[in-house]
């Protein structure tokens, strides 16, 4: 009990398993909060240590934050009210912008020297990933003796042990790589023609979380998309409808992405035009190319001024940043295919423009060569509209260990 008069509203949100959990509206304390600015690593970071991984366990962990003792002296700034009063809680309630990285804290500092080896952990889950059976039987012993030292449980009805394809965050993991959950595809499925913005946002953000898996992404929510502008009409047109309805279908078709080797000979395919910038990472293995990944966006307005010489270096700028983690991995120099043949020299030229001169330092990072490829030898055309040729069979797309 709290003997505060003020406090925050409550309500109950459903379980899957038919039970409610409790929530607190901490708004106003957080938005009054001193943030916490542990750094949390994004979900796809933690996708990127699985290579070679064939068996799997996800551990959930039973009360998660409630596992965190509250700051003694603290506790009254927890208050919510009820009709049977007013409480306050003891330990770290859900709800509070400083749980998050409170608790991810802590298991980090729980797992730290097994962290990317054979374990990650996102919040309350934990996942435990080896090579072989005998191995594993090991790694999930360390585990859970770790967990027990520490006082923190599993909820055993949340857990898996010894699966070789499990759900971790969206994904389906596999000794293969990554697929959709289906659960969420069969979401997409279902999904009815938005009928006015806040839907269509809807719809597009809970697509976009499977963008890599497709290739040149942008060009198919581009008629979508223009129905986000300011006092757009709805209903959808027919253009628009038609390629909601061709978005829905491409996800029952959609490839598995294979685990990025840091060994292998890597590909940098990119290019850009006046509709989007597009870039495809492959790696070559006995078996032949495999994509591991696709990504394009749309140029803002000012890109829409550069040059060609200074567009498709963009695309090349673009691309490499936005698969960093995977290039800086690397154990040697990957490849850039460009079709415009001045860019070959662009590391060694000595006259630069001053976003030349940025866009270089930017690159200095990487260790890498541009190789040109004239248009008519490209697997990657110019047009971006011809990106549904380039993998005609099942693309293989990664996560990366990264060793």
């Amino acid at each position: 009990p709290s003997f505060y008069s003020t406090g925050a509203p409550v309500l109950f949100v459903k379980k899957k398993d038919g039970g409610l959990h409790l929530r607190v509206d901490y708004r106003k304390l957080n938005s009054v909060t001193r943030k916490n600015k542990y750094p949390v690593r994004p979900m796809n970071q933690l996708l990127n240590f699985f290579s070679g991984s064939s068996i799997f366990s996800k551990i959930d962990l039973h009360g998660a934050y409630n596992l965190l003792r509250i700051k003694e002296g603290d506790e009254h700034l927890t208050c919510f009210r009820t009709k049977y009063g007013s409480f306050e809680y003891l330990v770290m309630p859900f709800g509070l912008t400083n749980a998050p990285p409170s608790f991810q804290n802590l298991v980090n500092d729980i797992f730290h020297d097994l962290l990317d080896f054979y374990v990650v952990v996102y919040s309350d889950d934990i996942m435990v990933f080896s090579k072989s059976e005998e191995e594993h039987v090991t790694h999930v012993s360390t585990v859970l003796s770790r967990l027990r030292t520490n006082s923190l449980f599993a909820k055993a009805s949340k857990c898996l042990f010894h699966v070789s394809s499990v759900e971790y965050l969206g994904y389906v993991v596999s000794s293969e790589g990554l697929k959709m959950d289906q659960a969420k595809v069969q979401q997409i499925l279902n999904w009815p023609p938005p009928r006015n913005l806040k839907a269509l946002q809807s719809f597009l953000g809970f697509a976009n979380f499977y963008h890599h898996f497709f290739k040149n992404w942008s060009k198919k929510i581009s008629s979508l998309t223009s129905f986000l502008k300011k006092y757009s009409c709805f209903p959808l047109n027919e253009e628009a409808l038609s390629q909601f309805n061709q978005l829905k279908k491409a996800f029952t078709t959609s490839p598995i992405l294979s685990h990025f080797n840091p060994s292998l000979h890597t590909i940098v395919e990119t290019n850009a035009s006046n509709y989007a910038l597009g870039a495809v990472l492959s790696q070559v293995s006995d078996s032949g190319k495999h994509p591991i990944a696709f990504d394009s966006r749309k140029p803002i307005p000012a890109e829409l001024n550069y040059d060609i010489h200074d567009k498709e270096l963009l695309g090349i700028v673009w691309a490499l940043k936005r698969w960093r983690a995977f290039l800086l991995s690397l154990s040697s120099p990957f490849e850039v295919l460009t079709n415009h043949s001045s860019l070959q020299y662009f590391m060694s030229l000595k006259v630069l423009t001053r976003r030349q001169l940025h866009w270089a330092e930017s690159l200095s990072e990487f260790h890498f060569s541009i190789t040109y490829r004239p248009s008519r030898l490209a697997t990657l055309p110019d047009a971006l509209s011809h990106w549904d040729n380039i993998y005609p069979e099942r693309g293989r797309i990664s996560s990366a260990r990264i060793q």
